[in-house]
């Protein structure tokens, strides 16, 4: 699935830059793969759990109801199966740069449960036996299982240890295709965005439990005695009206009168019944003022913490050799496609908003076409 224009061209690529005065000379594409001619000499399928027959392969297609039928990805082909292909890529740092992942993955298939992420691999990797046990410095995508779980996983590698998100990010679940892009600065905050819509957006030093934090609550801290935490207070010059008390609650109703056949032998002397005192106000209470005192609600005091200790290469990955997508599924159909790593975001914005403005509405009306035609034959 390819876009349109394949890649930006060139001298398209060149206005872009200008016009969002971003020199051409200060981005670069590192990997941009769409599944064109010659995509199998570029990737390597595994074979990892071949010999155990658990192994499944990818077929170059379109899909059921692509908006371009030439614009092709590779699609996860066997169920029940685990699925690994790799790419190898020119050595690259994202030191002192910006790093983009992106690509897009239309999920046709009733998944039931399995993955839909890609990995980028550090080191030197046999490309033959690429698997889940296979080191990676970042994975990113989606994650699916049954109508609970719909992650979107974001995992960084640090130090040889793997760092999952802490905040629940959601991926789709729909049979269209979507795009999911990470972005990692130097500064280390990210960007999470599917289809181009923020999703997410924070700092590797509070959404990943990578470094202690910065700042800790200072231990058995007590509220000073002094502290006044009351907003309102009772008004001293609020006096209670004399008699207030004495008010009664309820009171004769003055309005009832004795049945004719009441019997006062068999009865007693009869009486009004009570209703209540429209007089009676309740338990008096003061009129409250703002309190001149009040400091705000006690917050337990924030000290630097002893324990952390800075890292200002904590954004910078393992320099990155590979690309892969390794993933089990119950069931197969997830189609990979329009992969880049750029450090232009705005490159990367311009390939989504492409696909869109292309192919989108094609593609919703050849999906909206085959649901009609699905629902047909389970009528009949």
């Amino acid at each position: 699935m390819r876009l349109t224009q394949n890649k930006l061209k060139p001298f398209h690529l060149f206005l872009f830059s200008l016009l969002t005065l971003t020199p051409l000379a200060f981005s670069e594409i590192f990997f941009e793969e769409h599944f064109e001619g010659g995509w199998k000499s570029r990737w390597v399928l595994s074979d990892w759990k071949r010999n155990e027959g658990k192994a499944g392969t990818f077929k170059h297609t379109a899909g059921k109801w692509p908006g371009d039928p030439d614009n092709k990805g590779i699609q996860t082909y066997n169920d029940a199966k685990h699925y690994a292909i790799s790419a190898k890529i020119q050595e690259f740092s994202n030191k002192n740069r910006t790093l983009v992942v992106q690509y897009s993955v239309k999920i046709e298939q009733d998944i039931e449960c399995g993955g839909a992420y890609i990995k980028l691999l550090s080191g030197y990797v046999n490309q033959k036996q690429f698997g889940g046990d296979t080191p990676y410095s970042l994975m990113f995508g989606p994650d699916i299982c049954g109508t609970q779980t719909k992650k979107l996983h974001v995992i960084l590698s640090y130090q040889g240890q793997n760092y999952p998100i802490k905040k629940d990010l959601q991926c789709e679940t729909d049979k269209l295709n979507h795009f999911y892009t990470f972005i990692l600065r130097p500064d280390a905050s990210y960007s999470v965005l599917v289809d181009n819509k923020e999703r997410e957006f924070g700092s590797m030093y509070t959404d990943w439990d990578i470094l202690p934090p910065r700042k800790i609550k200072v231990k058995n801290a007590k509220k000073p005695v002094d502290w006044d935490d009351r907003e309102y207070i009772d008004d001293p010059d609020d006096v209670k009206p004399e008699g207030y008390d004495s008010i009664p609650r309820e009171i004769r109703d003055q309005k009832a009168e004795e049945p004719e056949d009441w019997d006062e032998e068999e009865n007693g002397p009869w009486e009004a019944p009570k209703i209540p005192n429209p007089a009676y106000k309740g338990p008096w209470k003061a009129k409250k003022i703002k309190n001149p005192n009040y400091k705000g609600k006690w917050k337990n005091p924030w000290i630097d913490n002893p324990e952390f200790e800075d890292d200002p290469d904590l954004y910078v990955l393992k320099p990155i050799k590979y690309i892969g997508i390794e993933v089990w599924q119950v069931k197969a159909g997830s189609i990979f496609d329009n992969i880049l790593i750029t450090d232009d975001p705005q490159y990367a914005r311009a390939m989504v908003d492409d696909y869109f403005e292309q192919h989108r509405e094609s593609e919703k009306e050849l999906f909206a076409e085959a649901e009609k035609e699905r629902k047909a034959r389970e009528e009949e």
